[in-house]
């Protein structure tokens, strides 16, 4: 018959074992919630961001509208808009970069503290657990693939289009241009679909972390 024990009692058993490092800046529990708040972080960064890949394609459509009776006003918000693009994208890359680091020192930590258990039984359901946890948290990684890349395209292609407009906000230039930004906009909403699995992992990790005893 297995041996029953919630993972409450678990995540329990591996902060009361935290006493046992000498030097160790935080409990388990400290550790879970600071990763827990960090992945709520970069959640409401992915949101913020997707509203602004909105309002950013709203604002270039709007120079390409035709008969578009204000033109210098519409790239002003445009203008407005890439710069607020740009830095939600520095916070959300920096915060998820912490993430990143944190989550890594949570489980390099857990693994040291399942070293501590005297009892093979209760080492086991650790390091089990800890597994499971670790793999929930690796589909982050695996649902971020290329969306790093394709943020960072978004965020450079619209820099290079209102430096353009900057120089050459005419009826010829804007319509010389035309292709690019329709493209642009193209490329936001293919973004906004790619980031989506990236919320869902990042919402199953906090979910399964608070479920573990927080």
């Amino acid at each position: 018959m297995k041996l029953a024990i919630t993972q409450a009692f678990l995540f329990s058993t591996m902060i009361t074992g935290a006493a046992f490092f000498s030097g160790c800046a935080s409990t388990g529990d400290q550790r879970a919630v600071n990763t827990g708040n960090t992945m709520k972080a970069v959640e409401q960064d992915y949101i913020d961001t997707l509203a602004q890949v909105n309002v950013t394609n709203a604002s270039l459509q709007s120079l390409i509208d035709e008969g578009q009776p204000d033109e210098p006003k519409a790239y002003a918000q445009y203008s407005d808009n890439v710069n607020v693009m740009e830095r939600l994208g520095k916070r959300l890359f920096e915060r998820a970069e912490q993430m990143n680091a944190q989550q890594k020192n949570y489980f390099e930590e857990w693994r040291m503290q399942g070293n501590t258990y005297t009892d093979d039984r209760i080492q086991a359901l650790s390091e089990q657990r800890r597994a499971d946890l670790s793999e929930v948290f690796a589909q982050i990684s695996v649902a971020s693939v290329g969306v790093k890349g394709s943020l960072k395209t978004y965020i450079s292609d619209n820099r290079q289009i209102k430096m353009y407009l900057s120089t050459d906000l005419t009826p010829k230039g804007v319509e010389a241009i035309t292709t690019t930004i329709q493209q642009a906009i193209t490329d936001g909403e293919n973004l906004k679909e790619a980031v989506k699995p990236v919320l869902a992992a990042i919402g199953n990790a906090r979910q399964e972390l608070a479920q573990g005893g927080n």
